[in-house]
């Protein structure tokens, strides 16, 4: 059974009865021809258009434009030209010490009845430091004196008793012989009270001592000597030093000595001041390098007006022999070399220029190159070895 003998009659279009009719007469059932003729459109349709696009230029492709690379550069890593000093050092190490310092002895011998200073107490000029006893002293002092004063009382008489003598010789009433005998007696005790008089000077002095006065402005640094003490003259009891101006005593390699003169400008660092740099000026230059060291003393000094400074501590100085006002320099990391020359790498309108250059000596410990010709005070060069970074390179400055 056919299709269209499967649906009921009231359900059959118009052409599925024509079949019906046409199978019942014995006649092959007319088949649907559109398919067929929607096939052959497309495919006409399909061969007409590559017709056309055959017929028409190829059309290439448009790239869009790659944009240049930019290489980021921080502030850090750039310098900007500018006229500066440059100096040439010799570098020296040793330790500070009080330019101006004593040792106070005693002068004389007794028992230590009171210390008035301590290590670290500041002292001026007559203060008292120690008090020795004097008792002893004064009691000698008074004897001598008393001593001196007898012996000019015998002079007195001795003098006046040469004088009659001497007039009654003028006036021939006495022998001429007998003024020998009051002459050298008057001579004699006048001799005596000489000695006896610098004696009592002495023992005046001796009392004036046992009182021990600071002789200069300065600090106590030590001190070896207690209340109750008996010493001896000649004995140490204190040392003085002055803070307000230090001395460097440093050692130079021998071989720089040559370039080292008195006068010369000095920088000196002091271990334990980190970031602060004290001015001194070379005061004298040993002749005799150290033995077995190699190393020439040297010794600078300088000012301690911030009271920072005390003996003893190590440090370290720059010592300026050579110096060179308003010149261009670039550190040694900027310098570039290839088959051309030296140059540098210069920044211009956001572009990396190759910038010839020729160099001079050396400064600042090698640190510094100076530039004889091709740069100008306010160019920007690049100073970090930025290995990937290349002429005509684009840049823009980043922060960090």
């Amino acid at each position: 059974m056919t299709t269209e003998h499967s649906k009921p009659e009231w359900a059959q279009s118009k052409r599925e009865k024509d079949n019906v009719a046409r199978v019942a007469a014995g006649l092959k059932p007319r088949r649907r021809r559109w398919p067929w003729v929607v096939l052959a459109l497309i495919i006409v349709a399909a061969i007409a258009g590559w017709f056309l696009a055959s017929q028409q230029p190829a059309i290439a492709p448009v790239e869009a434009p790659v944009a240049a690379p930019v290489m980021q550069i921080n502030p850090s890593e750039i310098s900007t030209i500018e006229p500066q000093t440059l100096e040439r050092t010799v570098k020296v190490t040793g330790s500070l010490a009080p330019q101006r310092q004593t040792q106070l002895a005693s002068q004389v011998s007794g028992r230590v009845v009171a210390v008035m200073a301590r290590p670290g107490d500041a002292v001026r000029t007559g203060d008292v430091l120690l008090q020795l006893d004097t008792e002893s002293l004064r009691i000698q002092l008074d004897q001598q004196t008393s001593t001196a004063e007898a012996t000019r009382a015998q002079l007195v008489l001795a003098e006046s008793q040469l004088n009659r003598t001497t007039d009654l010789i003028q006036r021939g009433l006495a022998a001429s012989s007998g003024i020998e005998q009051v002459q050298s007696s008057a001579d004699a005790l006048r001799a005596n009270l000489a000695a006896l008089e610098g004696q009592v000077e002495a023992a005046r002095l001796a009392l004036q001592n046992a009182t021990l006065k600071a002789p200069m402005d300065g600090i106590i640094s030590e001190r070896s000597v207690s209340a109750g003490q008996t010493v001896q003259q000649g004995a140490t009891l204190f040392t003085i030093v002055d803070l307000a101006t230090l001395e460097l005593n440093a050692s130079a390699p021998v071989g720089s000595s040559v370039q080292l003169a008195k006068g010369q400008a000095a920088t000196v660092s002091v271990e334990g001041l980190p970031g602060r740099s004290f001015p001194g000026i070379v005061d004298r230059i040993n002749p005799v390098a150290l033995a077995g060291t190699r190393t020439i003393p040297v010794y600078i000094v300088l000012e301690n007006a911030e009271d920072l400074l005390r003996g003893g501590m190590f440090a370290t100085g720059q010592i300026v022999v050579a110096q060179q006002t308003d010149a261009l320099a670039v550190p040694e990391t900027a310098l570039r070399e290839d088959a051309e020359g030296f140059f540098v790498l210069k920044l211009a309108d956001g572009k990396v220029v190759r910038q010839a250059i020729e160099q001079g000596e050396r400064w600042n410990g090698n640190r510094l190159v100076e530039i004889t010709s091709g740069l100008t005070a306010g160019d920007v060069v690049v100073t970090a070895p930025l290995t990937q970074l290349q002429p005509d390179d684009l840049v823009e400055m980043v922060e960090g």
